[in-house]
């Protein structure tokens, strides 16, 4: 049983067909203050989880599930932080203390847990696209009633796809689709760009928002008169708006319908708001104002990046519990980064950096504090990023595009097309490569080394510590190398003493880090230092294992590889990332090529989508943490009974 007790209306309500009805639409306050207790309640104790992203939409939650026939109605929840609401409502209370655990509940919507999740998401933008799908399919099947309800996040609508979803809804003029823009002027940092300013002027237009309360009256007498009556409100309104504002309308000059702005924040006004765009038809927007970590005190007077995943904290303090280590601990990759870009931008003025939406995540923020001039957040614009980056290469620039490794896949034809093709001088630092943790499928950086290896012209590195990513990324900017990327893990390193001075590394040079006879254990990135803990759990068993690290995976350091097929009959490739495609594949490569015949024995991530756990529970799940890699060494080497002799002679 779990600990957690609901408030006595949150208690009734299993599924959203109890919500609508038990409760009357006076009682939606009361229902999404015991919701967001619940959440508080459940998050400050488990950590772990997304935060401020949920509050902010509890009253939206709680209005969406009471007018709409969910799941008949679908509903799209875009990237998906904001859904632990509706996690709740839709049949998983009991469970919710298991969220992002391994064996619990998934972070994110996801098809396979519930008929309630109607799209699986976690990367942002997608809901436009896949709601209106929904509404084309409903619209084939003859399913007029069906309703279709994407709820996008101001920041997930700077993304193209999103752009190119509502140019596609517009054309659609019968498709029953319903956008409902979450306007918290937020994605993980505060929201840039032209969009961001223009949603200001709307929701911060005295005289527009006086005129659209008169027009929202007007619209709620709509049903009394008929569709002549809905033709003639919404031509007032849009005339309104495009003069009032002395711009036309983004939203409506793509065809949409444009409501609100709304409080989101108002369970009443916003049921009955939906209630009456229910019966309009054709694509529409609702623009409902939120603020994100909405309800309670400490998010909302806080910083809202550090609420977005605060870990556990005290629900009555909002004091965020840290752990504070008895010795000092090496830093995290991402700090490593945007310590030494700036390090290096002193040094180098034609560097600058460059990421999509995650200043923070990546620690770009470090520059772009010291050179706000030279440093750029984009927004969610994976693509553009790429694009921009390759546009100041032209110019003799040298952009660091810092994109996770999950994110860059959202990019891959402007990686190939606008930076490899031209041969620009792009270094990409791809965080958050390799198994990720509590995030799961989404966002495990599982892919990169195998879809950057197949591109001509690209250099592809992973550091296997601190000190390499500094020389790593050091070696990338020095001289003009054509496209560059380096790819590091999510979390902390190995090194206390980590500011190394940097030097350059000769390119695709790799290293022999440990001398053995028995077996070679070939890695790449960091996960090099789990080969090493292996190599040390094995000294008792008498193996002799020798360690290289490759550093590149293009290109090969052939010279080395000669090296050890020469020598060893028996090796171990291990890498965090895809093993089809990837870094051992790439060995094995070699090594036909060359016609060697050693058995070669590849650990990585397996052919399947791996879900949400612990880093580490995850690295042994798929066979390649440190007691795996010693596990391995033995059955090749058939230690078992040379194991046991010792022991019994002992």
């Amino acid at each position: 049983m779990h600990p957690y007790q609901a408030g006595p209306l949150l208690e009734q309500i299993t599924i959203p067909q109890d919500l609508r009805d038990k409760m009357t639409v006076e009682q939606l306050p009361q229902v999404a203050d015991e919701l967001r207790q619940y959440i508080v309640d459940v998050i400050s104790e488990i950590g772990n989880s997304h935060f401020g992203a949920s509050l902010g939409v509890v009253e939206l939650t709680v209005a969406l599930h009471y007018v709409f026939n969910t799941p008949d109605d679908q509903l799209v929840w875009d990237v998906g932080h904001q859904a632990y609401g509706h996690k709740i409502l839709t049949g998983r209370r009991s469970v919710f203390h298991t969220n992002r655990t391994k064996g619990g509940i998934s972070g994110f919507p996801k098809r396979s847990e519930s008929e309630y999740d109607t799209f699986g998401v976690g990367h942002s933008s997608t809901s436009i696209s896949a709601a209106l799908g929904m509404a084309v399919a409903s619209r084939y099947k003859g399913e007029k009633n069906r309703q279709h309800i994407a709820v996008i996040g101001d920041g997930a609508m700077t993304a193209g796809m999103a752009f190119e979803g509502m140019n596609h809804a517009g054309f659609e003029k019968d498709a029953n689709l319903l956008v409902i823009l979450n306007d918290n002027c937020m994605s993980i940092d505060p929201n840039v760009g032209a969009l961001k300013e223009y949603l200001t002027d709307i929701t911060t237009s005295h005289t527009y928002n006086k005129v659209k309360d008169e027009v929202w009256k007007l619209l709620g007498k709509v049903s009394k008169f008929g569709p002549d009556a809905q033709s003639v409100v919404s031509k007032i309104s849009s005339a309104l708006k495009g003069s009032i504002l002395k711009q036309s309308n983004l939203f409506e000059s793509l065809n949409f319908r444009y409501f609100g702005p709304v409080d989101g924040h108002d369970a009443i006004g916003l049921a009955k708001v939906l209630e009456d765009l229910k019966d309009i038809p054709g694509p529409k927007i609702l623009h409902c104002i939120t603020r994100k970590g909405a309800g309670y005190k400490f998010s909302e007077e806080g910083n809202p990046t550090k609420w977005h995943a605060p870990g556990v904290f005290n629900k009555e303090t909002g004091e965020i519990v840290k752990i504070v280590p008895k010795s000092p601990q090496p830093p995290k990759y991402q700090d490593v980064f945007g310590h030494t870009i700036v390090e290096l931008a002193e040094q180098n003025d034609k560097i600058m950096g460059v990421t999509p939406a995650m200043p923070s995540g990546c620690s770009l923020t470090f520059m772009m504090e010291a050179m706000p001039n030279r440093a750029f957040d984009v927004g969610i614009a994976e693509q553009h990023a790429v694009t921009f980056s390759a546009g100041l290469a032209t110019q003799g620039l040298v952009p660091f595009c810092n994109i996770y490794s999950s994110f860059m896949q959202r990019a891959y034809d402007q990686v190939l097309h606008d930076v490899a093709l031209q041969n620009l001088h792009v270094v990409f630092c791809l965080d958050r490569g390799g198994l990720v943790g509590a995030d799961g499928a989404t966002h495990h950086g599982a892919y990169d080394i195998a879809y950057m290896r197949s591109i001509p012209n690209m250099i592809v590195s992973a550091p296997m510590n601190e000190a390499e990513l500094r020389n790593l990324m050091f070696t990338a900017q020095a001289e003009n190398h054509g496209p560059f990327s380096i790819r590091y893990p999510r979390g902390n390193g190995v090194m206390t003493e980590w500011k190394t001075s940097m030097k350059a590394v000769q390119i695709g040079q790799g290293r022999k880090v440990t001398s053995g006879e028995d077996i070679a254990l070939v890695t790449i990135g960091h996960v090099g230092n789990f080969a090493q803990e292996a190599i040390q759990s094995l000294k008792e068993s008498g193996a002799s294992v020798a360690h290289y690290d490759m550093r590149f995976v293009k290109p090969l350091d052939e010279t080395l590889l000669h090296e050890i097929f020469t020598k060893f009959d028996k090796v171990i490739t291990i890498e965090d990332g895809c093993i089809m495609g990837g870094f051992g594949s790439a060995i094995i490569e070699f090594m036909v090529d060359h016609n060697y015949h050693s058995k070669v024995i590849r650990l990585g991530i397996p052919d399947k989508y791996v879900h949400h756990g612990t880093s580490e529970e995850l690295h042994a799940d798929c066979g390649f943490d440190s007691r795996s890699i010693a596990a391995k060494v033995k059955e090749l080497l058939n230690m078992s009974e040379r194991i046991d002799t010792k022991q019994n002679q002992a």
